[in-house]
This record gives C-alpha cells, sequence and structure tokens, in this order.
C-alpha cells in the first residue's frame, strides 16, 4: 500500500514521513502499535484494501480527500492560550519527538535520499501550534539542549523562533509555516560535514572552518534535490549566514539584497547558537545574549528585524538570571505581554542575607507591584546549579 496521510497528529505515529510506500510487516506492527486508528491510502500508487475491509470511497476525487484531510487536521489542532508552566508539557513532548524527526531527515541526507519537506509539515505545525498557545515555551525548553544532539535540536529551536518572529513581524499563516520550515531545514547541509568537525571540542582551523562554511550550500544543494520546495525555504538554507554589511556567505550579500526570511534566519540562527553550550563554550544567558547581539546588530542583522525578535522573546528571555530592586535574585518563568521589561520572576535568593529563600513568583506587570529589575546576572558567577530547573521544571 502506498500510504498518503495518517488521520491524527504527527505526534502519534512514530515516522518522519507523513506518505511512503509499506513494504515492511514491521512498519504496520508500528502503525497498529500507535494510537493512529486510521489512514488514508492512495491505490493509483499502491494495493487497495482487502475485500471486506472498511474504506472511502473510490469515487472520491484527490481534492475531496485533500479536503478532508485538511479538515481534520484543523479539527484536531489546540491552540488555546496556555502559561510557560502548561505548555511545557506538550513542548517536552514535541522536542523529544521532533529530535528523531530531524536525526532520521539528516541520516536520509547522508544516504544520499531526496529530501522530503512535504514530510516536514506536521512537524512545523505541531512546533507552531506550541508557539500559538505560549511564544516562549519550545523555544526556552530546546535551548537545553546538549553538546551531542546541539546540531539537531538547533533545527528544532530555529524553527520554533522563526514562527515566533514571524508572527511579530505580522506574516500570514502560510508565510509564517515556510519561515517555520525553513528554519527547520536551514542546516541541512551540515549532514554531509564530518562529525568530528562540528563537533570538535576547540576553535576550528581556518580549513576546518572553510569546510563548516560550505553547509548552506551543500543544504541548498539537498534540497534542490527534492520536488516542490518553496523558494523562501532555499533561500535561507543558503543565506542565512550572509549580513548586511556584506561580510557574510557564501555569497557576501549586502543589506536589501538579503531576503526578510533570510534575515529572520540569521538572528534566531545566531540566538540559539550563542545560548546553547557547544564542545568548546558554555551558552551565554539569554538576556545577555540580547544584549551582546545589540552590539553586533549595526552590520550583521537588519535593526528592524532584530528589534522584532527582541519583542518577541522580551528583553529578559525566560531562563534569565536578573536582580531586583529588593536586592532579592530570580530566574525569568514567563512575559507577561503588558512590557518588555515587566515579566514573571521566580526569586530565590537574597543578595543581602547570601542565601537561598523560598522560591516564590512575582509579576513585576501586576498594578501597584514595587518591585522591579535593576540588573541581569551572570549565571557562571553565581554558579546556581538549579537555575534550569528553577523555570523549567526539569531536573538536571
Amino acid at each position: 500500500m502506498h500510504l498518503k496521510e495518517f488521520c491524527g497528529s504527527w505526534m502519534e505515529h512514530p515516522f518522519w514521513r507523513n506518505g511512503f510506500v509499506i513494504t515492511d510487516a514491521k512498519d504496520i506492527d508500528r502503525i497498529l502499535a500507535s494510537s493512529i486508528k486510521e489512514v488514508w491510502i492512495d491505490c493509483g500508487k499502491g494495493l487497495d484494501v482487502a475485500a471486506g475491509e472498511a474504506a472511502v470511497s473510490e469515487a472520491e476525487s484527490d481534492a475531496q480527500v485533500d479536503a478532508t484531510l485538511a479538515q481534520v487536521v484543523l479539527e484536531q489542532r489546540n491552540v488555546a492560550p496556555l502559561t510557560t508552566e502548561q505548555e511545557i508539557v506538550n513542548a517536552k513532548k514535541i522536542c523529544s519527538q521532533a529530535k528523531r524527526a530531524v536525526i532520521s531527515m539528516f541520516e536520509e541526507a547522508r544516504m544520499g535520499r531526496a529530501v522530503d519537506t512535504g514530510g516536514a509539515q506536521k512537524l512545523v505545525e505541531e512546533i507552531a501550534d506550541s508557539v500559538s498557545r505560549n511564544p516562549c515555551a519550545l523555544i526556552s525548553l530546546a535551548r537545553l539542549k546538549t553538546v551531542d544532539d546541539y546540531t539537531y535540536m538547533h533545527s528544532v529551536a530555529v524553527c520554533a523562533m522563526m514562527v515566533a518572529l514571524a508572527k511579530q513581524w505580522g506574516l500570514d499563516e502560510q508565510q509564517t509555516r515556510l519561515a517555520g520550515l525553513a528554519g527547520l531545514v536551514h542546516d541541512l547541509g551540515k549532514a554531509l560535514i564530518p562529525m568530528a568537525v562540528l563537533n570538535k571540542p576547540g576553535k576550528l582551523t581556518e580549513a576546518e572552518f572553510d569546510v563548516v562554511k560550505h553547509h548552506s550550500a551543500l543544504g541548498h544543494g539537498l534540497l534542490m534535490s527534492g520536488t516542490g520546495v518553496d523558494p523562501v525555504v532555499l533561500d535561507v538554507c543558503l543565506h542565512h549566514h550572509e549580513k548586511t554589511d556584506g561580510s557574510g556567505y557564501p555569497q557576501g550579500l549586502a543589506g536589501p539584497q538579503i531576503s526578510l526570511f533570510a534575515k529572520m534566519g540569521a538572528v534566531c540562527d545566531v540566538y540559539d547558537a550563542i545560548t546553547s553550550n557547544r564542545p568548546y563554550k558554555v551558552g551565554w544567558d539569554p538576556a545577555e545574549s540580547l544584549r551582546r547581539m545589540a552590539e553586533w546588530a549595526k552590520g550583521h542583522f537588519e535593526i528592524q528585524v532584530f528589534q522584532a525578535f527582541v519583542k518577541s522573546l522580551g528583553i529578559y528571555p525566560i531562563g534569565s538570571l536578573v536582580r531586583l530592586s529588593s536586592g532579592r535574585l530570580g530566574v525569568v518563568v514567563e512575559q507577561t505581554g503588558k512590557s518588555l521589561t515587566t515579566p514573571l520572576v521566580k526569586v530565590f535568593f537574597s543578595t543581602k542575607s547570601n542565601m537561598r529563600i523560598m522560591p516564590d513568583v512575582i509579576d513585576l506587570s501586576r498594578t501597584g507591584a514595587t518591585e522591579k529589575i535593576i540588573s541581569r546576572e551572570d549565571p557562571a558567577q553565581w554558579r546556581f546549579n538549579d537555575l534550569n530547573e528553577l523555570w523549567s521544571g526539569i531536573p538536571p
């Protein structure tokens, strides 16, 4: 049989591709073991169902089937707003499944198979829905990647940030999904870069860096080998390392020569890279990362795009360590939407007594709030081993 579509959420089945020919009995067992109860098959490309088995009418046209599928997907989507704490439960599942999917995509690329970006649509949709429910939960959670899975989870994080930035910029739903898909596959070319170079625990030599710089062109070539890849996706893959002053690569484009989507990709790519732990350095604090990016903005990023990016995350993104006017230290746990400088902060340390205190969440945007953030703090200096657990609820 040629499986056209699963009737259910992308999270409910273990496959990367949405459509493929079933040639292995183990695949049938995996489908039956999942919570999927129905699938669409294409009898024109594979076998029909066995006689006596329940199936939809053969008379239905492709357009009718596609419309029905779209309605099924729409009905199953849940984008009602959730707090960061609530959405992190969903985001953990999405990140886990997404990591496996991206690994599968990279492995197919390494084996020389044509990349099926259509198979990534479900993944992008799940990530986009998470961002709709809460703009920062999945983005923040994806930052907690390990050194070994950086390449894969980086793709998931950039996808989520591209969606959030597209929404902040006011792009329509189709453009937002394209931005997310572009973020998901922007580093696909790294599948063809030796892992010894990608994960080298030290500074790259000039020759090694030249090898890495080829990943954008390699990824573009991989996508070109597929069919129906949108020009936006191709553009971001090739040009997300271009800089507005013309000093980027691979083509040294400058200013207006770089598309909006590629400029968005550049900002999202850099933020996730510098906030993540890498083989050669510990990731920077989110708020400190934005401060440093602001210093690089002139010449590196499009200023308006960078400003929109900051608005999508907040000046003090989730996970930022801050000092309040009372002298207490806390970690940002959620944005309030009222002001970029008044998030929810979980205080847990008193600098006056130099000791831990009972954690307490303070809404700095609340009317009558007496405290405010007076500075960002460097987590490396304080050495709080449970900082990520404080905001995410996930043990280290």
